[in-house]
């Protein structure tokens, strides 16, 4: 079996796990884009067990928590381990002319999708317009 070692990746992994002074929660890559009358957020959390992963508004803020645990096996020698353990956070402001109270998620194949609605005070709508006669009066024929 042929390796193939780098040894400069290496000293940069190393050197990026000796630097990381982030002991905190991690950020997760997510997308976020309007489709007609909701925003859809898509999270990428790959390995990370559904019943850790946590969402909460308050107010305007949305917070998403998630848990990766790793994995630990008796009596083997990591040769690489670059997927991060531990936790991860998002939050977003979501502003005002969101329907909090209709928010949605679900996860699925290590992607959590969330739908967020747009309010309906905050929709686009027509205004009719009313035509105003200018006061003279029609002569019929």
């Amino acid at each position: 079996m042929t390796l193939l070692f780098d040894p400069f990746r290496e000293l940069d992994r190393a050197t990026e796990r000796l630097l990381d002074s982030r002991q905190g929660p991690r950020l997760m890559p997510m997308d976020l884009y309007r489709d007609g009358d909701h925003y859809v957020l898509t999270a990428d959390l790959p390995g990370v067990d559904p019943g850790s992963v946590d969402m909460d508004v308050d107010g305007q803020l949305l917070t998403i928590r998630a848990e990766r645990t790793p994995r630990s096996q008796e009596g083997v020698k990591w040769l690489t381990r670059e997927r991060p353990a531990g936790s991860f956070l998002r939050q977003l402001n979501l502003g005002q002319g969101i329907d909090t109270a209709k928010i949605s998620a679900s996860y699925e194949n290590g992607v959590l999708s969330v739908l967020i609605p747009v309010a309906e005070e905050a929709k686009p709508r027509k205004i009719e317009i009313q035509a105003k006669h200018s006061g003279k009066a029609e002569v019929k024929a």
